[in-house]
């Protein structure tokens, strides 16, 4: 009897042995991919499938394809539902963290820091070439993207409309309605879909209500008190709940709504930062950590450190929620057409916003002859040379430096 005990015990300090392994995984990606969504995928691949066999390929191409239909960061999602598979709620909320912690922790302390350079009465000017190569960054990823998900001339024109629409309406409600336009364009086109036989689902409501209450009380909490932290929380809560498609779908939303609506930032501010976290590592959503800082500038060290954090947990938690909720019905839900059909038209419509944000940036650069050939430059260097995009900011800010 003694002797079978003892083979029980150890499964506890197995089952905790594994989960820091898996930890110090998801640490290790944190720090070293770069590249957006794509390469996330690749290097999950790697290290959670070839090297650990956490899951199957397809498990985790699934599991992403799943992320992809949701609304929040779809790499984040992943590895938080990863971590959740393997290891429940607790797990992947720490999956969360670790996942997100370097790359929140560089972009708050690249906000820092030029806040601290303009107290100082330092020009950023020194950012002046690394400003039209986050345009070229940005005009690249919708380039690539647009490349995957249209595949047809109704892709382009509903792409196109949402383009056109979204520069002549540059609010953060507009954002939205055209995703949800984009994909109930297509969902009524699900014939060419195969059939998936139906299975009754399932739903647990709990994480949907968790999703909804905590967006209620934010904005209610934000109206009633004026309190910059709590609006900043459910501005960004409002955006990661509705920005389908990644970062390059987040840059527009966030464009309009701090720059253009708001004015928290300028426009050199907001085009440094973005620049920065294409070459920071982990997910491109810690760009909110950086417009956090600098919405609350005036407060001091301790106001920007907590609108940082505002930022960071209002961009990265309704994604959690709604991962936690739709994961378990996930399998009875797939197999509707119309569900399938209808992500056509969101990719479509986030395509077109990324154009429109591209354009509004490079607008004001294109009187500028200098600016332009740094964009081009910038694209034709992603696209047709092996240099990595890291290296190009830095070449960036050492040319602002010495020119």
């Amino acid at each position: 009897m003694a002797s079978y005990l003892s083979t029980l015990s150890p499964i506890a300090p197995v089952r905790r042995i594994r989960y820091i392994i898996f930890l110090k995984d998801v640490y290790i990606l944190a720090c070293t991919t770069f590249g957006g969504p794509q390469v996330h995928l690749a290097m999950m691949l790697d290290r959670f499938v070839n090297k650990r066999r956490y899951l199957t390929e397809a498990e985790l191409l699934e599991l992403n394809a799943l992320c992809q239909i949701l609304p929040g960061p779809t790499s984040t999602q992943t590895i938080t539902a990863l971590g959740f598979k393997i290891g429940g709620p607790n797990l992947a909320y720490l999956t969360l963290i670790v996942w997100s912690f370097p790359s929140v922790l560089i972009m708050t302390s690249v906000a820092i820091g030029i806040y601290y350079v303009q107290q100082r009465s330092i020009s950023l000017n020194f950012t002046r070439f690394i400003q039209p190569m986050a345009v070229g960054f940005l005009i690249v990823a919708g380039y690539r993207i647009a490349k995957k998900v249209i595949s047809n001339q109704r892709g382009v024109v509903l792409a196109i409309v949402s383009a056109l629409a979204s520069y002549a309406f540059p609010s953060p409600y507009i954002t939205p309605v055209l995703l949800v336009a984009g994909g109930f364009a297509t969902a009524f086109l699900y014939e060419k879909h195969e059939k998936m036989e139906k299975a009754p689902i399932k739903i647990r409501w709990a994480n949907f209500f968790l999703w909804i209450g905590v967006l209620v009380v934010a904005a209610t909490l934000g109206a009633i008190t004026k309190s910059l932290p709590l609006r900043l929380f459910e501005n960004f809560y409002r955006n990661g709940s509705l920005v389908f498609g990644g970062g390059q779908v987040l840059t527009p939303m966030l464009y309009n709504e701090f720059v253009e609506f708001k004015h928290y930032l300028s426009r050199q501010e907001f085009l440094s930062g973005l620049a920065i976290v294409q070459v920071t590592p982990g997910p491109v959503f810690s760009f909110a950590s950086y417009i956090g800082v600098l919405s609350m500038r005036a407060s001091g060290l301790s106001g920007q450190l907590l609108g940082g954090f505002a930022a960071t947990a209002g961009i990265f938690l309704p994604g959690t929620f709604l991962i936690f909720f739709v994961y378990r019905f996930w399998n009875q839900l797939k197999r509707y057409r119309a569900v399938r059909a209808s992500l056509e038209g969101i990719n479509a419509a986030s395509t077109g916003l990324t154009a429109s944000a591209a354009i509004s940036l490079f607008q004001p650069m294109a009187e500028h002859g200098l600016s332009v050939l740094v964009v081009v430059g910038t694209i034709l260097l992603l696209e047709y040379s092996k240099i990595p995009p890291y290296l190009l900011i830095i070449t960036g800010l050492f040319l602002g430096f010495l020119v």
